[in-house]
């Protein structure tokens, strides 16, 4: 059996290394991996160099410059420009050594600030984006397009999915830089070993959320770069490809909290600080158009934090900051 060589750019971050797991289980799928120092993604002549020696069949593309609020706000400059640099270097390089099949994993920050709710895919770029991550969601928007514009140019079969927010293995937990689950997981289990008689929560708890595990995200990632063309095409249109990835359930920022007390053990008091600000009242992704395509999320909330704190717990001696 001649098996698949795929790549999945960006295996070792939280969706990358999701989508290696998903991949490995299978025998007809070789997959290639570089890791930064083997690759570097900003180097285009390395890039077409890398491609034009390896013989890919598939790509995934998940590498990517994220992080949370902090981090969009210190460093907007590094975000859109390392991620339009790797997105530029990754599909072009593919386009040029006769890839056909790609997947761009984006993100839900694409969508407008004030979106209507559950948020569908044509509401792409219907209206201004949240100030605090536009750098990063712009050059997410530029990835849709890439693919679009090469599909539509040069008959390629490149795909886009924008997940709602991620969690789960191989998370960022850094206590300024991460997303809200990692950020409150790390600090539920510190106040847990010191004892800590209350934990303090950014805002009042009451704005909406959705939250998919990243191995759901992984099963869906395979599940649509696999479709058949015609039904991916039926489903889709030209210049509006992309497919939304979540649960289409939500819960409030304290439900999710309380989740997150129950998982980790910590036994005090949740302090909602109200003076913090709540950020978008609601965030949540229309899935209808994945349904239609034949995939639903498994994990429930409970059982992926469940998961991801028995993850932390096994490595947490290795991301002390």
């Amino acid at each position: 059996m001649v098996k698949k060589r795929v790549f999945v750019a960006g295996h070792n971050g939280m969706v990358g290394s999701a989508i290696v797991r998903q991949l490995s289980a299978r025998d007809d799928i070789e997959i290639i991996i570089r890791s930064r120092n083997e690759l570097d993604l900003l180097d285009q002549h390395v890039v077409n160099e890398f491609f034009a020696a390896e013989r890919i069949d598939q790509v995934y593309l998940a590498a990517a410059r994220v992080g949370g609020i902090h981090a969009n706000n210190v460093y907007p400059a590094e975000f859109i420009y390392e991620n339009l640099m790797v997105e530029c270097n990754v599909i072009h390089a593919a386009h040029k050594n006769n890839i056909q099949h790609l997947l761009f994993l984006g993100s839900s920050c694409i969508y407008p600030k004030l979106a209507a709710q559950p948020m569908k895919e044509n509401a792409l770029l219907t209206g201004a984006l949240e100030t605090t991550n536009e750098p990063y969601a712009i050059a997410k928007i530029a990835g849709i397009k890439l693919c679009e514009s090469y599909n539509r140019q040069y008959g390629r079969d490149y795909r886009s999915v924008m997940p709602t927010n991620l969690y789960g293995e191989n998370d960022n937990f850094h206590p300024e830089n991460s997303h809200v689950i990692p950020a409150l997981m790390r600090r539920f289990h510190e106040a847990k070993l010191n004892g800590d008689a209350e934990v303090v929560v950014w805002g009042t708890g009451k704005p909406m959320r959705e939250f998919l595990h990243v191995d759901d995200m992984a099963a869906a990632s395979v599940h649509v770069m696999e479709l058949d063309a015609k039904t991916y095409q039926a489903n889709t249109e030209p210049m509006l490809s992309h497919i939304n990835v979540g649960t289409g359930v939500d819960c409030t920022i304290r439900e999710m909290a309380e989740t997150m007390a129950k998982v980790v053990g910590y036994e005090g008091k949740l302090v909602f600080d109200s003076s913090k600000p709540d950020g978008t009242p609601r965030k949540l992704m229309d899935v209808s158009r994945l349904s239609a395509l034949g995939w639903h999320y498994q994990i429930s909330l409970e059982e992926g934090l469940t998961k991801t704190y028995q993850w932390f717990l096994a490595n947490q001696d290795t991301f002390r900051q």
